[in-house]
């Protein structure tokens, strides 16, 4: 009996572990059965933007070329979603201007979006917007599934649809009830995408106000990393023809979008030239870039020969003026473009312009060839002309086919605020005429204590042959002219010019001094130059100061009086401009006069501020 329950067992053990197996097998052939559905990477066209995309996160594949300025980016890192997607993507670094796949992920509404230059694409700033994205690599995390189809704002396909309007997602608690599936997560964090409020997605229904793309437009108040007033100045004479024409003014549409326009950041206007110059718009005229490039297609063509010379001139007179949108602050900027080359000089007119405060860029397309050189009237114009001679003034094109190359390059230098070397301020702006009192009194130690205090305050300023020039006269009884202003022209020769005046001795002759420096000094000093004298004295003058003073004040030379020890306080300030408060110093000893240089410079710049830039 035993025996039988026994086998009994062992059949119904065996037959359990049949099954077992069995079903194992089973499972594993089903298993094998059940295909993964392939994942497809949606492609997307360079102009959508992340807002038309009602997914919260996808990954994309975007094609070549989205660097182009036209596909408008807005920020840096975190992105407007008003953005291109691809173009963010290249902007970020993200992608190559090659295209390849980026995953996309929706964030939070920003405050503020800084636009910035960075892998060939400018970005744009933005005050606010209501959503936002960012875009990294294409590495999904570990059990998500992205779609294979993307859902859009607009019934139209993203190939085929016109960019009508833009569609950023509010909140609400209603789903579309034919909407594709978003995002599915297989974590406790996943949640549905809420649609835009009012709008049907199933239906392709957009609200009337969201048809309207001005309305939703982001108004930009410009990059204020870039804020210089810009003059663009076109060839329009009959030697460059329609077709070149036409290409110049893409050119600066591209310009304008490539430039975040707007009152806190870049202002630009054109000047055309042909026989005369005249401006197009002014500075103020268009105060972003969307009605820049409207009233750059509707310019039409001058006629007459290249006189850039004169259109220089033009600009220096006329353009930048307050009444023209100049803003004092920013830096002048013009561009000029020539065809071939100019039919007039234009050395003098650009040398009036950089003293002016102008920062000049030339852009000279398809130059002179070997036997069409006899023709141009200045040999090397575009190097006389510029602020500086170190190639990032002066940009070369071969032909007009190439022109649009150089946008980004341009666009990058001209908002290169510490690179604008010509742009007129406080200190690079002046010929300033040191005084030095050699009598003595003084004696050899202390007078290189002034010399050192005369290095100090140059030291302060930038010098060259259009910035701030330097000049000094020693006097006693008599008068010597140490250097001129255009004597040297760098701050390493005038610091050693400085080093290198000998100390004189005699009396204290101070009107008489003042008096030759206007004459010897000042007389040939730039007429667009601030015209600075600083006076050290050690005494009261032998000679009367008052009528060579009154001289220098008319003659619109600002004078700084420095005294020191037995200086007389009262003649200081009959020589010093008024107020005299702020244009005379006095110090007890010597080797104090070092302590004055930073309240000099300040009362310069001070004063050079409080002045129009007209």
């Amino acid at each position: 009996m035993g025996i039988v329950v026994f086998t009994m067992k062992a059949s119904v053990i065996e037959m359990f572990l049949v099954l077992l197996v069995t079903g194992i097998h089973s499972d594993k052939e089903m298993t094998r059965k059940i295909k993964r559905p392939k994942f497809t990477v949606p492609q997307i066209n360079c102009d959508v933007k992340a807002g038309k995309i009602i997914n919260p996160e996808f990954i994309v594949k975007c094609p070549a070329g989205c660097q182009d300025p036209k596909y408008h980016v807005y920020g840096t890192g975190v992105y407007a979603s008003y953005s291109s997607v691809c173009g963010a993507a290249v902007h970020s670094g993200v992608l190559s201007n090659s295209g390849g796949k980026i995953l996309v992920r929706k964030v939070a509404g920003q405050s503020g979006y800084k636009g910035s230059f960075s892998n060939g694409v400018q970005s744009l700033s933005l005050p606010r917007w209501r959503e936002s994205f960012v875009v990294s690599e294409n590495k999904p995390p570990k059990g998500v599934i992205y779609p294979s189809t993307l859902t859009y704002s607009s019934s139209k396909s993203p190939a085929a649809r016109a960019d009508l309007w833009s569609t950023t997602p509010y909140t609400s608690s209603r789903k579309s009830p034919s909407a594709k599936p978003g995002l599915q997560r297989q974590d406790s964090s996943s949640a549905a995408f809420q649609e835009p409020m009012g709008a049907d997605v199933s239906l392709g229904f957009v609200p009337k106000e969201e048809l309207s793309t001005q309305s939703l437009e982001p108004v930009s108040q410009g990059d204020p990393n870039c804020k210089v007033d810009l003059s663009f100045v076109i060839d329009g004479s009959s030697s460059i023809g329609k077709r070149r024409f036409r290409i110049q003014k893409q050119f600066l549409a591209d310009i304008a979008q490539a430039l975040d326009v707007g009152p806190a950041g870049p202002l630009m206007g054109v000047v055309q030239y042909g026989d005369n110059p005249a401006t197009q718009f002014n500075l103020k005229t268009h105060m972003n870039s969307r009605d820049l490039k409207t009233a750059i297609e509707k310019i039409s063509q001058r006629g007459g020969l290249s006189n850039v010379g004169r259109a220089i001139s033009f600009v220096t007179k006329t353009f930048f003026s307050k009444a023209n949108g100049n803003r004092g602050g920013a830096p002048n900027v013009a561009v000029v473009l020539v065809d071939g080359w100019p039919t007039d000089k234009v050395e003098e007119a650009s040398r009036l312009a950089r003293e002016s405060g102008i920062n000049i860029f030339f852009i000279t397309v398809e130059a002179a060839v070997e036997n069409e050189k006899r023709h141009v009237v200045e040999p090397n114009f575009a190097n006389k002309a510029v602020c500086r001679t170190n190639s990032f003034y002066s940009i070369n094109v071969q032909n007009w086919f190439s022109l649009h190359k150089t946008v980004q390059p341009l666009v990058k230098r001209v908002c290169d605020m510490d690179r604008l070397a010509c742009s007129k301020t406080c200190l690079n702006s002046a010929d300033i005429g040191f005084v030095i009192d050699g009598s003595s009194s003084v004696g050899t130690s202390n007078f290189r204590t002034v010399l050192q205090f005369v290095a100090n305050l140059s030291k302060e300023f930038e010098i060259s042959e259009t910035d701030t020039r330097i000049g000094a006269v020693q006097y006693t009884y008599e008068q010597r002219l140490e250097f001129g202003f255009d004597k040297y022209s760098t701050k390493p020769d005038i610091l050693n010019a400085i080093k290198r005046v000998g100390y004189w001795s005699g009396g204290t002759s101070t009107g008489a001094a003042i008096h030759y420096a206007l004459e010897q000094l000042f007389k040939k000093s730039k007429p667009n130059k601030r015209k600075l004298m600083i006076l050290i004295t050690d005494g009261r003058s032998y000679d009367d100061v008052r009528i060579p003073a009154m001289a220098a004040h008319q003659k619109g030379v600002i004078t700084y009086a420095i005294g020191v020890a037995w200086a007389a306080q009262d003649e200081l300030e009959v020589i010093a401009t008024h107020p005299a408060r702020d244009h005379s110093f006095f110090v007890d000893e010597f080797d104090n006069l070092y302590k004055s240089v930073p309240r000099i410079i300040r009362n310069i710049c001070a004063e050079f501020n409080a002045q129009p830039r007209n």
